[in-house]
């Protein structure tokens, strides 16, 4: 069951946290649009572009 109670304990304030930075970087990665054409922008003497995954 849903309480208000659960959103002033530390626990709540953390889920709050957690799913408000979850919406920023889906907001945030939903607006980068990684094509050819774009990776190429950067290095335009590279005839081959190449994605670099960040973890």
């Amino acid at each position: 069951m849903y309480t208000a109670e659960f959103f002033r304990s530390k626990l709540g304030q953390a889920a709050l946290a957690s799913v408000a930075a979850m919406t920023a970087m889906i907001a945030l990665t939903s607006q980068i649009s990684m094509t050819a054409q774009d990776i190429n922008y950067g290095q335009p003497g590279s005839s081959l572009p190449m994605m670099v995954e960040l973890a």
